[in-house]
């Protein structure tokens, strides 16, 4: 097994020196640690923030908006692949989109990486905005953190590991309490329950291989149908609160959501929540272009100073 900083040897451009090579493969690793393609759920998420206190644009959210790429991302998916190398071995999943495989070599390098990357951002944060904006973002932080590392490991805890992952709707609170402005809490209830549907979704594919290393999470513990009557009842709830703040987005993820969730149920499988995960992925990334286009659409009608 090569070691992390043997990787330039493989890929070194030509006239490129040793050291900048190791450093261009170091980042591009870090980078598909860090799950690109799921960015939508931090960086979308925090441009919706934006938009729901009230602002188009302000230079303020750039913090938060670089935070929420690359490093916050690493120290979600970082963390969860240290933690879950057993697992993610014998997952045939793992090693593309939906996760990296990590090799016992990368755990330092993704350690530190984790560390460097987050702490200037969590320092600037406890200096520049309110206190009661830096208590959701320090619980945003700590309880991904705790998601998949110990003593808390909330992964291989039934209902804990779902409702752990509302706090992907954490910066619908802290954005605009950053920006002086009152969340609109709908939202906030709306994206936590929708996130604690899709996490206990999207596990039904791993419900072998979790089950195989002795990870209870949500699905295992419910098995498949149980998971999905779990992720459909508080996909209700959450279209329910969208529908407070806007209709068409309540309307578009009442639709996603129902049509995974019977598709899924006709075929009761892991194999099938698999094939499906394409679709799950794409969930966030279709709501945020409604949401997106009605942005649009008001500014070109005038409607936005």
């Amino acid at each position: 097994m090569r070691s992390a900083r043997y990787w330039w040897r493989s890929t070194k451009p030509a006239g490129e020196g040793a050291g900048g090579a190791t450093v261009i493969s170091v980042v591009r690793r870090l980078i598909e640690i860090s799950r690109p393609v799921l960015w939508i759920n931090t960086v979308g998420t925090t441009v919706v923030a934006m938009w729901l206190a009230g602002f188009l644009w302000t230079w303020e959210i750039v913090p938060f908006l670089l935070w929420a790429t690359l490093p916050f991302n690493l120290l979600i998916y970082g963390i969860n692949d240290i933690f879950d190398q057993e697992t993610d071995a014998e997952n045939d999943r793992k090693g593309g989109f939906g996760g990296a495989k990590m090799k016992p070599s990368e755990v330092r390098m993704i350690s530190w990486a984790a560390v460097i990357l987050n702490v200037p951002f969590l320092v600037y944060f406890a200096i520049m905005i309110p206190v009661v904006a830096l208590i959701w973002v320090l619980a945003y932080a700590l309880i991904f953190w705790q998601y998949s590392a110990k003593p808390l490991r909330f992964k291989g805890r039934p209902i804990w590991d779902s409702v752990s992952n509302a706090v992907y709707a954490f910066p619908l609170a802290f954005v605009p309490l950053a920006l002086g402005v009152d969340p609109s809490w709908p939202a906030v209830v709306g994206l936590m329950t929708w996130s604690m549907a899709k996490h206990v979704y999207d596990s039904i594919q791993d419900i072998d291989e979790d089950d195989a290393a002795g990870v209870t999470t949500t699905a295992v513990k419910f098995g498949i149908r149980g998971a999905l009557v779990w992720s459909g009842s508080w996909w209700v709830v959450a279209t329910v609160a969208f529908a407070f703040v806007n209709i068409p987005v309540a309307v578009v993820s009442g639709a996603i959501s129902g049509w995974l969730l019977i598709a899924n149920w006709r075929t009761p499988t892991s194999a099938q929540a698999r094939r499906l995960y394409k679709y799950s992925v794409m969930f966030p990334y279709v709501a945020g272009a409604v949401a997106g286009a009605q942005l649009v659409a008001g500014m070109l009608l005038g409607l936005y100073p």
